[in-house]
């Protein structure tokens, strides 16, 4: 009974938790846009933590690896790990509607936009500032050089989603203009622009076109499915149209990777000559349209099931927490492999991800990296509010920050 008890009173306390934050929430909250945000971040851990292995050196230091450069078949595994596209659309969906109110309160696009921006920044500075600290600190206690550069690598690289998104956020006046006009017909010339820049790097003509001319993929490709999400905000999106995405894309995409013999992984693989993901190809907005379309047709669906409000608070504290997620999600794998690497290979975290069996392994792995994330959830979630503190300790933040940037591109 003395055991029972405890966890009775858990439970309880928990549902009192709930039921609290199901009653507090608005009547008007859209829960199916709070919901696909929830599974598109949630996303970015878990396609992280399954294709971010390690492999270990003799001096015990570790070096990044990935399960997709020998295991083929995983591949269309990040099809359904790879939602960006809903993240995008929701983004845009949501920006529309916030800009929306601001410019009813008399606020300007300017202001609004700074609001925005700066929701951003902060968690973003936060966690390469503590970084800048951390590598300090765990080089002295003798970590190898090369587990620093790796660990550091993987705090950066999610991070270049952030500048990306704001970018497309600054556009979303002219974004609502657009969508006024054209609706979701204003996403079409973007796929339109990347298609060429695909035809050009990738058909007959590949050998006299320059490296950077896929660069040219960068805004379009990640505007397109935000400008859905705006049309969608302006109520120009309609189920006629999602049918047509979902359609449209679906049947783009199996050509392009049947007939176009397009990568099938959605992110990049090391050692391939071709990817997906950085810039994005014309495959990726082929996923994002289908991905958007059946986004929009399930949407009171998804409405009704988070009525449910033991399945409505977790999406409420995942988007509290977004920004803390998706910027230290890395960290918290690190926190097990870093240790885990002065014990030799560790099956399914410091083991080469080269066989099934280090694939469930790795899914063995996941509780305890969503535990340690949560831990440091709990401490850098101020993070994402205004920090109020004075100049100076902001000027050391971003000082801090850049050299851990510097540090991580191999330049400190």
């Amino acid at each position: 009974m003395s055991l029972a008890f405890p966890r009775h009173t858990l439970l309880r306390k928990a549902g009192r938790a709930v039921r609290t934050i199901d009653d507090r929430t608005p009547i008007h909250r859209d829960r199916a846009i709070d919901g696909l945000r929830a599974l598109a971040l949630l996303a970015v851990p878990t396609g992280h933590w399954m294709v971010g292995g390690f492999t270990l050196d003799a001096d015990g230091g570790l070096h990044n690896a990935s399960p997709l450069s020998t295991l083929g078949f995983f591949a269309p595994a990040s099809w359904f790990l790879q939602l960006l596209g809903i993240f995008f659309l929701v983004g845009g969906y949501s920006s529309v509607l916030s800009h929306r109110r601001a410019t009813e309160r008399g606020e300007s696009t300017a202001r609004w936009l700074g609001g925005r921006l700066a929701r951003l920044g902060r968690p973003v500075l936060a966690v390469t500032a503590v970084w800048a600290l951390l590598i300090g600190v765990l080089s002295t206690t003798g970590v190898p050089e090369a587990t620093l550069h790796t660990g550091s690598t993987l705090v950066v690289q999610p991070l270049w989603f952030v500048g990306v998104y704001a970018g497309v956020t600054a556009l979303t006046p002219y974004c609502v203009r657009a969508a006024r006009r054209l609706g979701p017909w204003a996403a079409a010339p973007l796929l339109a622009s990347v298609a060429v820049v695909d035809f050009l790097r990738y058909g007959p003509y590949a050998a006299a076109v320059p490296s950077w001319l896929a660069l040219l993929n960068l805004l379009p490709g990640w505007l397109f499915a935000y400008q859905l999400g705006v049309s969608w905000g302006e109520r120009r999106l309609g189920r006629r149209a999602a049918w047509t995405l979902l359609t449209g894309g679906t049947v783009l995409f199996t050509a392009l990777l049947l007939l176009f013999h397009y990568p099938a992984s959605m992110v990049g693989v090391p050692g391939a000559t071709r990817t997906n993901s950085h810039p994005p190809s014309l495959l990726v907005l082929a996923l994002a349209a289908a991905q958007c379309g059946a986004a929009v047709l399930l949407r009171d669906r998804i409405a009704t099931l988070l009525r449910r409000p033991a399945l409505w608070a977790p999406v409420v504290v995942i988007n509290l927490c977004a920004m803390t997620i998706f910027c230290w999600h890395q960290t918290a794998m690190l926190m097990a492999a870093v240790p885990s690497a002065s014990f030799g290979p560790v099956p399914g975290l410091t083991t080469s991800p080269d066989s099934p069996a280090w694939l469930l392994m790795r899914l063995a792995w996941l509780p305890l990296f969503a535990l340690l994330l949560s831990g440091i959830g709990a401490l850098t979630r101020r993070f994402e509010a205004p920090w109020g503190v004075g100049r100076a300790l902001r000027a050391t933040a971003a000082t801090l920050a850049a050299g851990f940037a510097l540090f991580a591109l191999g330049m400190g």
